[in-house]
């Protein structure tokens, strides 16, 4: 018998968006970044405004912007190869901090603390 273990599941994390799809916007996630979670926090790009990685602890090089917190996607992509639109998180939302999946370099009660700031700072409370 074959045991499968379920990813996340899409917007599961989202305890209550405002009315209507006022929380949720548009975006894109670049060629490159792989496959990413739903859940994942996000960060925007400088270079690109409007294009999302998964926000590291710091800056790193060729993902300037993505630092800072700012978004969580809200459906699970691959985009190992091609450029994906993408439906995020980026205002007025409570989310379930349990159900978060931060970068690998956001990897301390700290970090994750910085980064849930950041994410208050846009109107996105992490309970």
């Amino acid at each position: 018998m074959t045991i499968s273990t379920m990813g996340k599941r899409n917007l599961a994390f989202l305890l209550s968006p405002l009315a209507g799809n006022i929380s949720l916007s548009e975006a894109v996630i670049p060629a490159g970044t792989g496959k990413v979670e739903a859940g994942t926090v996000l960060g925007e790009l400088t270079a690109a405004p409007g294009s999302f990685a998964p926000s590291p602890y710091a800056e790193v090089a060729g993902i300037e912007g993505a630092e800072t917190a700012k978004a969580v996607l809200g459906y699970a992509v691959d985009a190992t190869d091609v450029d994906v639109r993408v439906t995020i998180v980026d205002r007025l939302a409570e989310v379930k901090l349990p159900m978060l999946t931060f970068e690998a370099s956001v990897d301390d009660e700290t970090k994750i603390a910085a980064k849930v700031a950041q994410l208050d700072a846009v109107n996105i409370r992490a309970r």
